[in-house]
């Protein structure tokens, strides 16, 4: 999606994903940032300034800030809820009309699903039958 993100995580003590979270997002917020600064882009001043205003609202971050604080974890805990969730994300950029099939979406795993060949290295969830 242009402006989120939804993951499918596990962790092997459920009271370590917040830390996980927390981690994933202090490392993808400087690799981001990184990114731009590196990268030839007409939005890259208005980008890093965004991301710098935001910054001085929190005690916790130095320079930028790319992640809203938070996340909305829901457990996984049965198959029903699992394949519910894992077809609303692969269906999110259909929904908003960024592609006409989940599979056409590069940054999801859908096509992985599809049996396609997918953009990402995916592990599959074997929900005990096809989505």
């Amino acid at each position: 999606m242009t402006n989120h993100l939804h993951l499918l995580v596990s962790a092997q003590l459920p009271n370590k994903l917040p830390d996980i979270i927390r981690d994933f997002k202090k490392h993808t917020n400087k690799q981001i940032i990184k990114l731009i600064q590196e990268e030839v882009e007409s939005r890259r001043d208005w980008m890093l300034y965004r991301f710098q205003y935001h910054a001085k609202y929190t005690s916790r971050i130095q320079d930028y800030k790319v992640w809203q604080d938070g996340y909305y974890g829901i457990a996984c805990d049965n198959i029903n809820i699992l394949s519910q969730k894992l077809d609303y994300i692969h269906n999110n950029p259909v929904r908003t009309g960024i592609v006409t099939t989940p599979e056409c979406y590069q940054y999801s795993s859908a096509a992985n699903y599809a049996g396609e060949k997918g953009m990402m290295d995916v592990v599959l969830l074997d929900l005990g039958f096809a989505l």
